[in-house]
């Protein structure tokens, strides 16, 4: 069977990227999206002359269809939605939490749909949620609450679409991510609960990722990585 194209949704940068990177390594065709078209397509020539590239806003569903028009046979799906949120119930930010609800709830599903019909039986998709669903902090309750949802979207979406395979994964602080490489004082604490003594890296989480596009009889999992945890914060 022809190899078909690996989509990348959130491809341009952090885990997104790394993942892209290692699929264009392998010489797959692969494909990344970004909310901005010039810096996708800037990011996608950096990766590989080959890779190519769309301009995508989860947030935004009702042009999410058209952005993927051109893909004929979908092997892989990675939708990289990740994003951070500080959003107190105590001053909330309705239009902040919108966005991110939406895409999630509304993009990651959107995105699926608009490619059923390049879908194959060995297709597979993998969500990313993330830790805060399990460990909630203050100003997290839009993030606990939509990460939590990727979890039973994912029970949904594999009954539906059968056999296409359908994991999520869930990392916890990243070591060496932008977002959390310098709060020292956050990190430190983060590790004195991890039982590896190690908090993960951003090239644990791409193999994880790795391990539940391509392994054929993983499905329906959701991966927690973080090294092991001692107790709630």
């Amino acid at each position: 069977m022809a190899e078909g194209t690996v989509v990348i949704v959130g491809g341009t940068q952090g885990l997104g990227r790394m993942l892209a990177e290692r699929y264009a390594e392998r010489g797959r065709d692969v494909l990344i999206t970004g909310r901005d078209l010039d810096r996708t397509r800037s990011v996608a020539g950096e990766i590989g002359p080959a890779v190519r590239y769309a301009a995508l806003d989860l947030s935004k569903p009702a042009g999410i269809k058209a952005a993927l028009a051109d893909v004929q046979s979908v092997d892989r799906i990675a939708l990289v939605g990740v994003q951070r949120d500080s959003n107190s119930v105590r001053n909330y930010d309705i239009e902040g939490a919108s966005a991110l609800a939406i895409q999630k709830l509304v993009g990651y599903p959107a995105v699926v749909s608009a490619l059923i019909p390049a879908m194959h039986d060995h297709t597979s998709v993998l969500l990313f949620g993330g830790i805060a669903k399990d460990r909630p902090y203050p100003g997290s309750t839009t993030v606990t609450s939509v990460n939590g949802a990727v979890m039973t979207m994912l029970n949904t979406l594999s009954i539906e679409l059968a056999p296409v395979r359908f994991n999520a994964i869930h990392p916890a602080k990243i070591a060496d991510s932008p977002e959390w490489k310098d709060k020292k004082e956050v990190m430190a604490r983060e590790l004195t609960q991890t039982l590896t003594g190690r908090l993960p890296t951003m090239a644990d989480v791409t193999d994880a990722a790795l391990f539940l596009l391509e392994n054929d009889s993983i499905n329906v999992q959701n991966l927690i990585v973080d090294g092991g945890w001692l107790s709630q914060p």
